[in-house]
């Protein structure tokens, strides 16, 4: 695992390799500063810091943080807590969550995860993309007429 720090006088944004979900929000949303194929590939110095706090915050896998250092707040976690099922990809998580391997044993987290959905992870329970690898397709809103006509769990079929 490759944990990175890119600092200025103002933020320091840390990179953990181990929870990019490569989806690339960062770099669609402030290319100036996150750019995958120059290194290092955050320039800290490119932009304001709020504009790199807003950025990171968009990082659904929680891959990418920040701490303040010019007074201003670090990030506060959305309350309440919210699970997206991202169309054909993984659970985004956001807010305070604490997730336990089956012996109790707390995973880190942060503010924002993503969740693995597919089954192929190689870093379970994260995502790492193997999503787009495997062509899995989720359609979360999708609710069969067989549930909707149900009247016992005898009447639904594993799906």
């Amino acid at each position: 695992m490759a944990q990175r720090r890119y600092r200025t006088d103002q933020i320091v944004v840390h990179w953990n390799s181990e929870r990019c979900a490569h989806s690339g929000f960062c770099l669609r949303n402030l290319p100036e500063v996150f750019d995958a194929e120059a290194p290092p590939w955050v320039t800290v110095d490119a932009a304001s810091a709020d504009a790199i706090a807003g950025a990171v915050e968009g990082c659904p896998s929680g891959a990418l943080s920040y701490e303040r250092l010019d007074d201003e707040p670090d990030e506060i976690p959305d309350e309440p807590v919210t699970i997206v099922p991202w169309p054909h990809g993984p659970l985004f998580v956001r807010g305070t969550v604490r997730i336990l391997d089956r012996h109790g044993e707390q995973f880190p987290t942060g503010p924002r995860v993503a969740l693995c959905r597919c089954g192929q992870s190689r870093n379970h329970p994260f995502c790492d993309a193997s999503h787009a690898e495997v062509g899995f397709t989720s359609y979360p809103r999708v609710i069969s007429d067989q549930r909707k006509e149900a009247e016992s769990p005898a009447d639904l079929e594993p799906r």
